[in-house]
């Protein structure tokens, strides 16, 4: 948020540096960078006539270092540097508290601050904050919103505006968390808010932007999801009378009680909730984001994607179409094998013609054989079951990625979140790929979304797709409920581990057949080595397989 002459401008939490930096923030040659980066802003801003009515806060890192030269930072803490032209950048604020759970281990970088920040300009009050400063949890030893209203108190001072710069991942439904948060700030500290979020994709993590201004009574200014964007307001008109009994402070986040969380579920006959049509349409925006962050910043411009006639190559095909730009390359590969049947063969054209993406036909019948004629050369054994299976996968992978090399093309992965949770692709295999689009969605919500994209764009998706059942197409009659629970079982309990916890006697009060959870804590407990190998996961869920989830392969 920013005025584009004089006025306040506001920019997001360590938006001088990106976020997460994880241990870049060690490295000498990043540091170097930095401190270079921050004298060249010093250096322009002195050169620049001084003005009083004009004003940058910018988020970034702080370092101090030992009188030696050169040494290794003994403290590195995340700020609010205020710039005015004319003068040198100042740190004026630390975030004072720092999250150390899931995606978040800032305790491992950064040294917090210990005390709160109102600043003056223009004869206003100003409370700084910065993103988890404002959301109190039983964790956190630090009140940073009750500081500010001591603070106030004992100083005898009214705020006019709060400030919170952010560098807040994207989950689905985080808007209105956020919203919530930011109202009962609002009406704690008797301030307008104005919430700046990052905008930009690091790996599997994304910034949604997003950004708005709360009054006390309503969101007045609503900044992109998705797309960097700017808005201009003026405190005086957005200004509204708050009450002057006061408000109860924010409430603490603490552990949610697994009867509340399992609210995903439903008790009476356990399956996952439908998406909502605007959880379909987040979701959209988020893949087709992150695609296009991910592309950018490792440099390609040309894409490829196997299809198997199936709907989760189906749908990464189509998200894809809908992310590339002018000067950018899709392919899809067709690699029919033995058992690979004609209606996957017309499903795949068909789709590629509704998406007007050229297919590309490389069969793995002759290699396959090859490979079972040396096999049975060399042990004297049929190659068969399991084994026959995974070389089926693997050649296609081993394709894929020849492709790969000689058109210098990123090659999407096709898995979603239940495979990978009971582990039910081949290592090597099908679970190849940069960037994992559906790996946070489970085959039920994959279901919901194509069906979206399918209202949504007149059945560009080949209907027959979605309603053919699921199968990998490595033996003869195969279907993926032959070796599974039916997805709307399995993604019900296997949220149940994955967000709620749940053991076995948690599980049977909640009406689930112990038999079927216990075979699937079964396949998720032994299919880590398999998840710690995979690609990053475009994280769109509060608790998600990937940088969020981490434990030890051998004792998991």
């Amino acid at each position: 948020m920013e005025k584009k002459e004089d006025g306040l401008h506001l920019f997001p939490e360590l938006f001088l540096t990106g976020y997460p930096l994880k241990d870049l923030c060690f490295q000498k040659p990043f540091i170097t960078s930095y401190l270079t980066l921050l004298a060249k802003i010093g250096q322009i801003s002195s050169k620049m006539k001084k003005r009083e009515d004009e004003c940058y806060l910018l988020g970034g890192l702080h370092y101090t270092f030992s009188k030696e030269e050169g040494s290794h930072p003994f403290q590195i803490q995340n700020v609010i540097f205020q710039l005015i032209p004319g003068e040198e950048l100042t740190v004026i604020y630390s975030k004072t508290v720092l999250p150390n759970y899931d995606i978040f281990d800032e305790k491992k970088y950064f040294t917090p601050g210990d005390s709160p920040k109102i600043i003056g300009f223009a004869g206003h009050h100003i409370g700084l904050t910065i993103c988890e400063d404002i959301w109190p949890h039983s964790s956190h030893h630090y009140r940073p919103d009750c500081e500010l209203k001591k603070l106030m108190d004992s100083s005898g001072i009214k705020l006019d505006l709060v400030i919170n710069l952010s560098a807040s991942p994207f989950t689905l439904n985080k808007h209105l968390m956020r919203t919530e948060r930011v109202e009962q700030l609002s009406l704690y500290l008797k301030a307008p808010v104005a919430y700046v979020n990052r905008v930009g994709g690091e790996d599997e993590i994304l910034f949604d932007g997003h950004s708005f201004v709360y009054n006390g009574k309503e969101i007045t200014h609503q900044l992109a999801l998705f797309q960097p964007d700017t808005c201009t307001f003026e405190l005086a008109a957005i200004k509204s009378e708050f009450s002057k009994k006061d408000a109860p402070m924010p409430a603490i986040e603490d552990e949610v009680d697994l009867s509340q969380t399992l609210s995903v579920l439903n008790s009476s006959a356990p399956t996952l909730k439908e998406l909502s049509e605007r959880n379909c349409h987040d979701i959209t925006l988020a893949l087709t984001f992150a695609l296009r962050e991910y592309a950018d910043k490792c440099g390609f411009k040309s894409f490829l994607v196997a299809l198997s006639g199936g709907l989760d190559s189906a749908l990464v095909l189509t998200i894809a179409k809908m992310a590339l730009r002018p000067g950018e390359h899709l392919e899809a590969i067709f690699m029919p094998g033995v058992y690979s049947s004609g209606l996957s063969s017309d499903l795949s054209e068909e789709l590629c013609t509704n998406l007007s993406i050229p297919l590309t036909r490389l069969p793995i019948k002759f290699l396959h054989s090859v490979t079972r004629n040396v096999m049975k050369e060399c042990y004297s054994e049929e190659l068969v079951g399991i084994a026959d299976e995974n070389v089926q996968s693997r050649l296609r992978s081993m394709l894929l990625y020849t492709r790969s090399n000689t058109s210098n093309a990123m090659v999407i992965n096709t898995s979603n979140k239940s495979e990978l949770a009971v582990g039910y692709s081949t290592q090597y295999g099908d679970s190849v790929g940069a960037l994992s689009l559906l790996g946070d969605l489970y085959k039920s919500e994959i279901f919901d979304l194509s069906r979206y994209i399918n209202q949504k764009y007149q059945n560009i998706i080949p209907p027959a797709i979605i309603e053919r059942p699921p199968t990998a197409e490595l033996r003869d009659g195969q279907q993926d409920d032959h070796s599974l629970l039916p997805y709307p079982k399995l993604d019900a309990i296997l949220e149940g581990i994955l967000s709620d916890h749940l053991d076995l006697n948690n599980f049977d009060k909640f009406g689930f057949n112990h038999d079927e959870v216990e075979m699937v804590l079964k396949l998720f407990k032994r299919s880590e080595y398999k998840r710690f190998q995979f690609c990053p996961i475009v994280k769109l869920k509060s608790k998600s397989f990937g940088f969020g989830h981490r434990v030890p392969i051998t004792s998991f």
